[in-house]
């Protein structure tokens, strides 16, 4: 293998993001793995894993990483740190032309910068193959049980991002024992939801199927996971085709009303295109039969597939109601009659050595393999790489217009 030497970028985004691409441990993983491949720390004081633990296993650590050949980070480069010239790696959020990063991209081209997103790292079927996506369930289902105890008064969970690690955060799963007998309902069917389920699971609470979710009354708090196919249905009648939804979503039509009479706690994970049908409208959780009362939009769409998520919210202060009877927005927890909105929109920085740990161990197995490769990066690689040499790749011409 060719020696290169990767640099691990300080997270430079405020509000600090205390993930990093690689724990120490994965680092000597990795460079045992990859002979040739040397991995050095950029010295920073707000990563969930001290500068020492680098230290301790005989890793680099040093401020300046500017003669690394490739640098890796997590979130958005601040567009003043960018160096010219070089290879980074980290989620950019440009790829749905978002404002707020226009100018990132547009210095990326300026600087001659390679820039590879970990969003648009997939296999050959087109899935992602490194992500945060079970932490963001993992967390979200665990916002979502905290913020519905704590709008009942029935219990008061330790925010994740006050425990250690998720081990630490499941001794506050004794607490839920307090629950009534509610009904939960988790959307979706990916990494984020089977995050949620995971979390729930190992809570106690039984899983129901969607027929006795829907018919039946059970005397202890119960969920059940909802596919695409159990709340959508095409508008002109013909039979659910699940390849056909996802090209065609504007084809089909919400049939989540027969959700809204039983649910008390929704916990959204499920992806969501602009063109699809939204779970359910506004006017809705103004009707008799409409009894959820807490929602954890894990997904954090804003005026998305909930229309009550007007905003994102923080970590420290991760909700808000809505309050159905004016449509506006309230102080978390302010009425009983109020919608509680759980929406943040960085939910794994509140595990981040939990989720560095399970981005690592994808990074090493699915990606490292890629940027590797005896010839150079292969096509995984380039296919994630929006530009180089100056100019927008191929596959993202697209964003020409974004950048002009």
């Amino acid at each position: 293998m060719r020696p290169i030497t990767i640099g691990l970028l300080r997270e430079g985004k405020t509000p600090p993001d205390k993930r990093v691409p690689l724990t120490p441990k994965k680092c000597i993983e990795a460079q045992d793995q990859f002979p040739g491949l040397t991995i050095i720390a950029q010295a920073s004081e707000v990563r969930a894993f001290a500068d020492q633990e680098y230290r301790d296993l005989d890793l680099e650590v040093r401020p300046d990483i500017s003669d690394c050949d490739v640098l890796m980070g997590v979130k958005e480069v601040p567009v003043a740190e960018l160096l010219p010239n070089k290879t980074y790696f980290f989620f950019s959020h440009t790829i749905k032309k978002q404002p707020s990063n226009r100018e990132l991209l547009r210095q990326v081209l300026a600087k001659n910068i390679t820039l590879v997103d970990y969003e648009m790292l997939t296999n050959e079927r087109g899935e992602r193959i490194v992500a945060f996506g079970r932490w963001a369930g993992i967390v979200g289902a665990y916002n979502g049980l905290l913020t519905y105890g704590r709008k009942h008064h029935l219990f008061r969970l330790r925010p994740a991002y006050e425990c250690v690690d998720m081990e630490d955060m499941q001794e506050e799963f004794f607490k839920v024992k307090k629950l009534p007998p509610i009904k939960m309902a988790v959307t979706g069917s990916g990494r984020v939801a089977q995050g949620a389920i995971e979390v729930l699971d190992l809570m106690g609470i039984r899983r129901v199927s969607v027929y006795d979710y829907l018919y039946l009354d059970f005397n202890e708090p119960v969920y059940t996971q909802l596919r695409s196919s159990d709340y959508n249905r095409r508008r002109d009648g013909r039979v659910w085709d699940t390849t056909d939804f996802h090209r065609h979503p504007e084809a089909y039509e919400s049939t989540f009303q027969n959700f809204l009479p039983v649910t008390h706690l929704l916990i959204a994970c499920a992806y969501w295109h602009p063109a699809a049908p939204r779970l359910f409208s506004e006017e809705d959780t103004r009707r008799a039969h409409f009894r959820i009362d807490t929602i954890a939009d894990v997904t954090c769409d804003i005026d998305g597939s909930i229309p009550t998520t007007r905003r994102s919210t923080t970590i420290q202060e991760p909700a808000f109601d809505y309050n159905p009877a004016t449509g506006q927005l309230e102080p978390a927890y302010s009425a009983p009659g109020h919608l509680t909105v759980m929406a943040v929109d960085n939910l794994p920085c509140e595990l981040p050595r939990n989720a560095s740990r399970d981005f690592g161990r994808q990074l090493i197995a699915n990606v490292l393999p890629h940027l590797l490769a005896e010839n150079g990066p292969d096509e995984v690689i380039q296919r994630a790489t929006i530009a180089t040499n100056g100019q927008l790749t191929e596959r993202y011409q697209y964003l020409a217009d974004y950048v002009a």
